[in-house]
């Protein structure tokens, strides 16, 4: 009666609490472990499932406890809120994250392993150095927008202005400020030099994953997208078709029915952020390059232009792009550019 079946595990830095329960969904445990403690407990004790709130590290301890054979289960804080009790503390969430793990029906984050979280951790530097690369500009542009210098669009007309304003003999860039804009043009340098690092090292990880090059066939589709994805998605296959996949990526219309009356509005933007922008990017570069094309694709999304405007088609065409990433990364199948768009569609 008091064998457990089912354990919701609360995680922090150093303190972590479990509620574990029987096959009756009876409470028969509840514990406050250390952090060097949580390994040896679950070593101790018959495979059971264990829910974890997807959150920071909870990847880690995924792919730790199920070394001793536990079914871990990452599941979305928001999916965990509605079966929480009372007032929010650590003890309440370890309850609620054992009775949402325990729902038939509950969707679940697969967990990564160490080269796929390795691959993320790439792209989220590189994200991170481009936000700061991105701030230094403008904020060198505020600056000289004060002595009258205008700085062009573009990273690297910046830092060529930038470096001839500095050695212009005409003391465009008052003396004082020397020291600092040349301070400010190294920082640029070195933030795009290790940019280009991160690049070259994810160029040489798609030559290694058969999935990146693969999807790196797609039209607007390069290598930071497709390593994105190759590593951003775990299982494509826990998807059951391509329009879920796409609104997984926050694709498709939110919806706000009742009455039987439909009502769709503008897309939901649930899940990966990072993953949608990716996609949305490129998909953007698609439809700009289309109209001095005459394939059927291209010819589709000129007369979804015309029909819908700009943006809509951009969105449209990005959902397209991931239902076809979708079959391609759950069913093996290689880019067919003349499956994607028939020639009657509208």
């Amino acid at each position: 009666m008091n064998k457990i079946t089912r354990i919701g595990l609360d995680i922090a830095k150093n303190i972590f609490v479990l509620h574990a329960v029987n096959e009756h969904g009876k409470s028969v445990k509840r514990q406050t472990l250390d952090r060097s403690k949580v390994l040896s407990f679950f070593a101790n004790i018959e495979p059971c499932i264990v829910g974890i709130e997807s959150c920071a590290s909870s990847q880690h301890w995924a792919r730790e406890i199920s070394q001793f054979g536990h079914t871990v289960k990452l599941i979305n804080p928001k999916f965990v809120v509605p079966y929480r009790k009372s007032g929010k503390n650590d003890a309440n969430d370890a309850e609620a994250i054992c009775e949402a793990v325990g729902r038939p029906n509950m969707r679940f984050v697969p967990v990564k392993s160490v080269e796929q979280q390795a691959v993320c951790s790439l792209h989220t530097s590189r994200q991170f150095l481009v936000v700061q690369r991105t701030a230094l500009i403008n904020h060198c542009r505020g600056i000289l927008t004060e002595f009258g210098i205008v700085m062009p669009v573009g990273a690297d007309k910046v830092r060529r202005l930038l470096a001839e304003k500095l050695q212009d003999d005409a003391n465009t860039i008052p003396s004082i400020l020397h020291a600092l804009m040349q301070d400010h043009l190294l920082d640029l340098k070195r933030v795009e030099e290790r940019i280009e690092a991160i690049d070259k090292q994810l160029a040489q990880w798609a030559k290694q994953s058969q999935q990146a090059m693969s999807l790196q066939q797609m039209r607007g589709i390069g290598v930071i997208t497709a390593t994105a994805f190759a590593s951003g998605v775990c299982d494509a296959n826990l998807f059951k078709n391509g329009r879920q996949f796409a609104a997984w990526l926050g694709l498709v219309p939110r919806q706000y029915s009742s009455g039987g009356k439909n009502k769709l509005g503008s897309i939901t933007k649930t899940g990966d952020a990072y993953l949608r922008t990716m996609l949305t990017q490129g998909a953007r570069s698609i439809v700009f390059h289309s109209k001095d094309k005459n394939d059927n694709f291209s010819l589709w999304i000129q007369r979804l232009i015309a029909r819908i405007g700009m943006n809509k088609t951009v969105i449209a065409v990005a959902a397209k792009q991931a239902r076809v990433m979708w079959a391609m990364m759950a069913k093996n199948m290689a880019y067919q550019p003349e499956r994607i768009c028939s020639p009657l569609a509208a």
